[in-house]
This record gives C-alpha cells, sequence and structure tokens, in this order.
C-alpha cells in the first residue's frame, strides 16, 4: 500500500480477511445464529420504519435505519466481489432479495389500514424518498466509504450507527410497499431507485477500500471473474445513474419555473388590495398558484399568460387556486 493508503487505513489496526468474511458473509462461520439475527433484526427494522413512514416521524424512521442489517449482504458483495467468489456474492445477493420482499410486503400490508391514503401525497417521509437525485448518489458512496473504512479498521466501531442512519435502506422499501399498496406506482418507482442507488454506491465504496487495503492479494482468484463483476455494478449504476439525473435537472428547472411563476403571479395582483401569494405547488408539469385575496375581481387570465409569456416552456400548465377572505381591522 501507498504511503497515503498506510495512513488512513494503518496495519495494525487491520481486521484479517478471515475477520471480515465472518462479520459480512451470513453464510461463513455460525450461519444459523447469523441469519437468525438478521431475519429478526429487518422484520423489526422494517416494522418500526413502515411505521415511522407512516406516522410521518423522522425519530421513528431513524431508530429504525439503526437497526436494519441490510447494510451487511451488502457489504458481503462488495467482499465477495474482491474474493472473486461467485458463491458469497451469490449468497448476499439472496439475502438481499430476501429482505427487500419481506420490507416491500410489510409496507404493502400497513397500507391496508392507512386511515387516509391521500395523506401519502404531505407526507415528508414518502415524498423525501421518492425523487432521488445525483445527490443522494453522492452521499450514499461518502457513506459507503466510511463504513467499509469502520469494517476494514478496529477502532471505527463507534461510526457504525451514524454510518446506519446516513444511508437510507429500510425506510426507501417501506415506501416502496406502502405506496405501491395504495396504487401510487410511480411514487413506489421513486423509492426503488432511492434504494437501488444506495446499494450500488455502498458496493462500490466498499470494493474500493477493500481493494485498497490489500485484501485481493490474499485469495487465489481469477482477475477476470473480478473484472467480470465489476463491469456488473458498472453497468448497474449506469442505469440506476438515468433516473437520479433525470430528477436533478426537473428539480433544477422546476426550481427556476417556480420563481418565474411567483415573480409574475406576483406582477399580477400587485395592485390588488390585500392580496398575497401563498406559494407555488406542483402536480407533475402542473403548476398550481396559491392566492389569498379579500376578492374575487382579480385582472383576467389573459393577463397572467401574457406575463408569462417566454418565461415558462409552453408543456408546464398553470393553475390558479384562488382562496377568498376578509379583512378585518382591529383598532
Amino acid at each position: 500500500m501507498s504511503t497515503l493508503v498506510q495512513r488512513i487505513l494503518p496495519v495494525g489496526q487491520r481486521r484479517t480477511l478471515e475477520e471480515l468474511t465472518d462479520r459480512l458473509d451470513l453464510g461463513s462461520g455460525e450461519s444459523t445464529a447469523k441469519r437468525s439475527a438478521f431475519w429478526t433484526m429487518l422484520v423489526l427494522a422494517a416494522i418500526i420504519a413502515i411505521a415511522g413512514v407512516i406516522a410521518d416521524s423522522t425519530a421513528t424512521v431513524i431508530g429504525a435505519m439503526i437497526i436494519a442489517p441490510l447494510s451487511t449482504p451488502i457489504m458481503g458483495v462488495a467482499l465477495g466481489i474482491v474474493k472473486a467468489s461467485g458463491s458469497a456474492i451469490g449468497r448476499s445477493l439472496l439475502y438481499i432479495a430476501g429482505g427487500l420482499l419481506v420490507v416491500v410486503a410489510l409496507g404493502w400490508l400497513f397500507s391496508l389500514f392507512l386511515p387516509d391514503p391521500g395523506s401519502l401525497l404531505s407526507n415528508s417521509q414518502v415524498l423525501g424518498r421518492t425523487s432521488p437525485q445525483l445527490l443522494d448518489l453522492l452521499v450514499a458512496l461518502a457513506t459507503g466509504f466510511a463504513g467499509a473504512f469502520a469494517l476494514c479498521r478496529r477502532d471505527f466501531n463507534s461510526i457504525l450507527p451514524g454510518v446506519a442512519i446516513a444511508v437510507s435502506l429500510v425506510p426507501p422499501l417501506g415506501v416502496v410497499g406502502v405506496c405501491a399498496g395504495r396504487g401510487d406506482f410511480d411514487l413506489a418507482l421513486g423509492a426503488l431507485v432511492l434504494f437501488l442507488s444506495n446499494l450500488v454506491a455502498l458496493v462500490i465504496a466498499g470494493s474500493i477500500v477493500f481493494t485498497l487495503y490489500g485484501y485481493t492479494r490474499e485469495v487465489a482468484a481469477l482477475t477476470v471473474d473480478r473484472g467480470r463483476a465489476y463491469l456488473a455494478v458498472a453497468g448497474i449504476l449506469a442505469i440506476v445513474l438515468i433516473p437520479l439525473a433525470a430528477n436533478t435537472v426537473t428539480s433544477v428547472l422546476i426550481a427556476g419555473w417556480t420563481t418565474r411563476i411567483s415573480d409574475a403571479a406576483n406582477e399580477w395582483i400587485l395592485d390588488v388590495p390585500h392580496s398575497q401569494i401563498d406559494g407555488v405547488s406542483w402536480h407533475g408539469l402542473q403548476a398550481v398558484i396559491e392566492i389569498r385575496s379579500p376578492t374575487a375581481d382579480l385582472h383576467t387570465v389573459e393577463a397572467l399568460q401574457a406575463l408569462l409569456r417566454g418565461k415558462i416552456p409552453d408543456t408546464v400548465h398553470v393553475t390558479v387556486d384562488l382562496t377568498l377572505g376578509r379583512v378585518i381591522p382591529v383598532e
């Protein structure tokens, strides 16, 4: 290892390959005990996360993140790639797939008892996980590096709870199940993309750190096998990047359009006494201007259209949500 790598990953704190394998491969060592612990903690974490999502409780969701064990088989995939062990990769992928199905199924089951299905559209725990962007991938990569360092070094155990909180695995799957159960498949797909992007980021970061720490030199594996695994991960990353980039570009465009629409609406009602803009909300490509006014006698819609002409694309539809009220002077 280079001097820089040795400083970041000191040999004296390095876990052996056997220790790392025992920690990340659920099929090695005392496999029965590890498997039972994995499924027990996963089900409990899923119940807590889904309840937190439905109740829109950030604290509850954070608690589920700390408990959730899904990062273990995900990092197990990274270690399997470094070891060029197809069996280890396959076992870890099976646990990930099984965990995905369990959490989504529980989310779907919980969705049957939602008192107000429409509340999902205003739930911050749902909305925050259904439109992932490139920034989410960057955060997941940084978290993956931190988690891999902690797994390799004996003196970094204390940061693992923070790593579990920083990367979102079980909550997005819970959102997938809840949204799919209510028929909101667009939201479910967005949450699934967030989970997949986090999964790929963790695998990439783990593979890089495990390689830098020299674990590849301890296994007699064919380079071509490892290369194929890296190529597969790169292909999945490319696929995940497409919706992330699209969401990022869309968010930037909508932010600009929102400012232009708000400025035009403010100019439109400038001389209407006691009227104000409460905000601009979006439903797909439809912008809704929320206005409060004591009178419905606003300027014509054509005047607003003229103010917006050339400032937003023709594909964006704008409507006005007018709330009427009274101005009551208090002496």
